[in-house]
């Protein structure tokens, strides 16, 4: 798949939101990725995430596993399409932990499968958690990484693809100028 394929899956199933958006930063954009309005359509998740899949077909795998919610599907898809255990950490008190009887054997090789990448830190939780079980993280998956290059991991990490979305400081916002309404998207919402 092509950038432009990409995207246009995202736009058709606008999840790739254009206009005027507050993000959970304070920050102002004039575009928003909203990942779980593309994967709401079964079809489509099973397709960027077989894409995303194919980039770790020579990693040896033996489980997925997402933070949840964001990931949830995300590692589901990407376990089914290398067939392999797709697992996911709950989050309680800001923290991920494994429950519902998901453990790890030593050195268990796992792939952490995610949404969006903004900033990183669900993501390095994860690798926090599943090293703390003794586990081994031998890569990171990611459908889109927003970061502009700041989410750093010491292990490798790859995304379907890496968007750039522009932010303004609310002060400084030509968009609040314009007088155009703002919007508050994101999972909190």
């Amino acid at each position: 798949m092509t950038n432009e394929e990409i995207i246009k899956i995202f736009q058709n199933s606008k999840a790739l939101l254009e206009g005027h958006f507050k993000l959970r930063s304070g920050l102002h954009s004039n575009r928003f990725f909203q990942a779980a309005l593309l994967l709401q359509y079964p079809n489509l998740a099973e397709q960027v995430c077989v894409e995303l899949a194919k980039q770790f077909a020579d990693v040896k795998i033996e489980t997925v596993i997402s933070p949840a919610v964001g990931g949830l599907i995300v590692g589901q898809e990407m376990g089914r399409a290398l067939k392999v255990r797709a697992i996911f950490a709950d989050k309680v008190n800001d923290e991920l932990v494994l429950k519902r009887g998901f453990k790890f054997k030593p050195g268990e090789k796992v792939l952490i499968a995610e949404d969006v990448i903004t900033r990183g830190g669900r993501v390095q939780q994860t690798i926090d958690l599943v090293r703390s079980l003794g586990a081994e993280v031998v890569g990171i998956g990611v459908l889109v990484d927003r970061s502009g290059g700041q989410a750093t991991f010491d292990i490798p990490h790859k995304s379907l693809i890496k968007l750039e979305l522009e932010t303004y400081n609310p002060a400084e916002c030509a968009l609040c100028k314009a007088g155009l309404q703002i919007d508050t998207p994101g999972s909190k919402s």
